[in-house]
This record gives structure tokens, C-alpha cells and sequence, in this order.
């Protein structure tokens, strides 16, 4: 199960809100998100620009609940990813925010170990 290794909370990232609720299947499932205009987490986005970087769920969540939402760290155990490998670039989908190496979505950062993701989020 994944989960934030390396995290700054005051310049790492930010808390927000979320606007939908974490099952149990996505605990432990990095995936890049947005914020609507309601200032509510949301997977993906409509655009490369609106993904503003990574959340790891380590619990399930209701809808309401408050998240941290990773712009710069590192992410470990992250096992699950398909297709990653050390040194590959990572990126987040913009339908639903699922990360791969496929070079389709918005730019989150890179592997160093296959098990290992450095979030480079900087600027959106």
C-alpha cells in the first residue's frame, strides 16, 4: 500500500476538502487531482493545468473529509503503478487521475526505484 513518505505539510503541499468519498479498493492509491470551483478535491481534471498534485489515501474517506494534497515529496510503496520503472517520468491522467508513465496527462514527477515516486507538482 502506498503512502507519503517524505512530506513538508507547509510547503509540500495543501489540505482540502474532498468532493467524493474514498472506498477501500483506493486506499493506499496515489492519484493526481484538482480543485473544483468549489474548492473540493476532484479526480483528474479537464486539463493538464488542473491537476495540482497527489493524494494517498491511507483510510477510507467520506466526501467533506479533509486530505493533504501533495505538490512536492516522495511517495513509497507504490507498487501498484503499471508499467513504471526506475527512472521513468510520471504522470497523472486527466479523466480520472490515475498515475503511469504514459506521456498523456499532467506531469507529476519521477521514479526512482520502481517502489519510489519523487512529486514534482511545481507551478499549478
Amino acid at each position: 500500500m502506498a503512502r507519503f513518505d517524505k512530506y513538508d505539510p507547509v510547503s509540500g503541499g495543501f489540505r482540502a476538502k474532498l468532493g467524493f468519498a474514498i472506498a477501500s479498493g483506493d486506499v493506499g492509491v496515489p492519484k493526481g487531482v484538482q480543485i473544483d470551483g468549489s474548492g473540493l478535491v476532484q479526480l483528474g481534471g479537464a486539463a493538464v493545468g488542473d491537476i495540482k498534485g497527489v493524494i494517498c489515501p491511507s483510510q477510507v474517506m467520506s466526501a467533506g473529509d479533509v486530505i493533504d494534497v501533495m505538490t512536492s515529496g516522495e511517495i513509497v510503496d507504490v507498487s501498484g503503478l503499471t508499467g513504471v520503472a526506475a527512472g521513468d517520468d510520471v504522470y497523472a491522467a486527466i479523466a480520472d487521475g490515475v498515475i503511469s508513465d504514459t506521456n498523456t496527462g499532467a506531469p507529476l514527477g519521477f521514479m526512482v526505484e520502481a517502489w519510489r515516486m519523487i512529486v514534482r507538482r511545481a507551478g499549478a
